[in-house]
């Protein structure tokens, strides 16, 4: 899952976003909420790989999967789709929670059907490459915010070589494409970073997407790490 770069409520470096104390605010704003996802998150994961009886339950009724899955679809697209929401508080607090608890269900439902072993080298490794991405994407002095519409096309081509390496059943194919959705999300941690961070970068975020910027840098973090668990998971048999 993705938001495309190209909806993203930018806007060129304006007077009030270029004031320091309001782009400090909003990023400490924005990384906030999306340290609180994260341990929601966790925290739901943990009750699907620590709990047998819920493991079980899993295997016997698949619909504990999908309904979830499905919910978090709904709630992303209304957070993306209906204008003005994300600025609208409590309503954008409350649908981001109900976003981040049916995705934390979801990916407790994947990592329940892998070992634990995997799992925390998986986590390992994301934390790793999304702080080393993050401090990147602060210190460089590369503008990565060019690239919106690059990054909406090599989206578009892992969706389609995914349906080609699933069709073609080969397990080098399936790990090449993990590795290049790792990638490309990997680039797309630098993107939001920097779209968050304003300053000299073409492009900047508006201040009052503060919902909208945490939910995009978490879909990259989970989407991360979702790739290196699969990556992990076929390396390992």
């Amino acid at each position: 899952m993705e938001m495309d770069p190209e909806s993203y409520p930018m806007e060129s470096n304006v007077f009030e976003f270029s004031d320091k104390s309001v782009r400090r605010s909003f990023i400490r704003k924005v990384y906030g909420i999306l340290t609180v996802q994260l341990i929601i998150t966790f925290g739901i994961v943990s009750i699907f790989i620590f709990i047998e009886s819920i493991q079980q339950t899993l295997y016997e009724n698949t619909a504990l999967f999908w309904i979830p899955f499905g919910l978090s679809i709904v709630f992303m697209i209304i957070l993306a789709c209906v204008p003005g929401l994300t600025r609208k508080t409590p309503w954008n607090f409350i649908f981001l929670l109900l976003f981040t608890i049916c995705l934390g269900a979801t990916i407790g439902c994947i990592c329940a059907t892998y070992d634990t072993t995997d799992i925390w080298i998986a986590f390992g490794t994301t934390v790793a490459i999304v702080l080393a991405l993050t401090l990147f994407a602060f210190q460089t002095k590369i503008d990565f915010t060019i690239l919106s519409g690059m990054l909406l096309s090599l989206v578009m081509m892992l969706i389609f070589f995914g349906i080609f390496a699933l069709i073609i059943g080969s397990r080098t194919l399936t790990i090449f494409y993990y590795c290049l959705g790792a990638f490309i999300f990997s680039i797309y941690i630098v993107f939001d970073t920097q779209i968050i961070i304003g300053g000299k970068h073409k492009l900047a975020i508006s201040p009052e997407e503060y919902i909208f910027a945490a939910l995009n840098l978490y879909l990259d973090v989970i989407n991360i790490f979702l790739y290196l668990l699969a990556i992990i998971g076929l390396a390992r048999g």
